[in-house]
């Protein structure tokens, strides 16, 4: 287990989990390990780890896996959102979320979890207040400026980089999995933390298109032949100038100090 907490924590660093914001509210100060020179809050990587473990047992105490909700309107966690329930088994909500999910019974999207997962509690504020209202306990991944109001389990946390996200909800799956026996900790989970990486739309066309080969034909250059060019013309000969005429001679043989043809009308 401690390899494996050392490693995790390896990973963390990689991904920027314990990078914060300049702001920190006062119940995330226990959570805090130092301020950098720029103002910048360190999250300490230990109690994340910690209450990343305490958050898989909360989930894996409830025994109907689709009864656990987890919500992500912000677009770098929706794609480690349908990952994660793709693995664990839980009910996926990402993107917009519809007021009253959790308090309006005529709705068709109403629905009655046991716990509520929600990535940022800022972003995910009405899912929260829903979930307070129907007595639902709600982990939550929280940076250092998040509100903590109606939030039961707090991870500390960088939850705005994809990245730090998609890292988190994967050692929560790979932990989950681990308690419920699917896989054994004595070897590791052969799912990779790429799969939980949010991938721009964007990006996903333009290797589409490098991968069919389409950048090659407009960085290609037309191959022009100026040797053959139209008439045959060799521009270095002199000896093909119309009528070999000299320049030296007046054009046309006429007299400039001839009077005009007409001379005779008096203007």
């Amino acid at each position: 287990m401690a390899l494996t907490k050392e490693e995790d924590i390896q990973m963390m660093l990689v991904c920027k989990t314990h990078l914060g914001t300049r702001n920190c509210d006062f119940r995330m100060k226990r959570y805090v390990f130092r301020r950098t020179v720029d103002g910048i809050h360190i999250i300490h990587l230990g109690k994340a780890w910690e209450k990343l473990m305490v958050a898989a047992r909360m989930i894996v105490a409830i025994e109907n896996p689709s009864d656990i909700l987890i919500a992500s309107q912000r677009p770098y966690g929706s794609r480690a959102v349908l990952k994660f329930s793709q693995y664990t088994g839980a009910s996926p909500a990402a993107g917009r979320w519809t007021p009253g999910t959790l308090t309006n019974q005529i709705t068709t999207k109403y629905m009655e979890p046991r716990l509520l997962i929600v990535t940022d509690p800022r972003t995910d504020h009405q899912s929260i207040k829903e979930a307070a209202y129907a007595s639902i306990p709600v982990i939550a991944l929280c940076d250092t400026d998040s509100p903590l109001e109606n939030v039961d389990v707090a991870i500390p946390a960088n939850n705005k980089g994809k990245e730090s996200i998609a890292l988190l909800y994967w050692l929560l799956a790979r932990e989950v999995l681990y308690l419920r026996g699917t896989i054994s900790r004595s070897q590791a989970w052969d799912v990779m933390v790429d799969s939980f990486f949010w991938r721009d739309p964007e990006e996903l066309m333009q290797q589409e298109e490098m991968d069919q080969g389409w950048g090659n034909d407009w960085t290609a250059k037309p191959e022009q032949n100026w040797e053959g060019a139209q008439g045959g013309g060799n521009w270095d000969d002199t000896t093909n100038a119309a009528g070999d005429a000299s320049w030296d001679a007046p054009a046309g043989g006429d007299d400039w100090s001839a009077p005009a043809a007409g001379g005779n009308q008096n203007w």
